[in-house]
């Protein structure tokens, strides 16, 4: 039981380590990528939203994946 504990733990941590870094990169140039309106918003709007994005990483990469071959 104590492995599948540990092994749940670490998955959890890579997954918002690798939430935490999109997160950062989406934040600063992603975002307005995807949405015209985030170009013009403002610094505490962006960290406001940026806990949903680290928790919602996968979705968001996606889309932005979207975005970039529509173009």
């Amino acid at each position: 039981m104590e492995t599948v504990i540990t092994a749940f733990l670490t998955i959890l941590a890579l997954y918002f380590g690798v939430g935490l870094l999109f997160g950062l990169y989406f934040m600063l140039l992603g975002a307005s990528k995807i949405d015209s309106i985030m170009r013009d918003s403002k610094k505490k709007v962006r960290l406001l939203l940026f806990p949903g994005v680290v928790a919602t990483w996968p979705f968001l990469l996606r889309r932005l994946f979207k975005s970039q071959t529509a173009d």
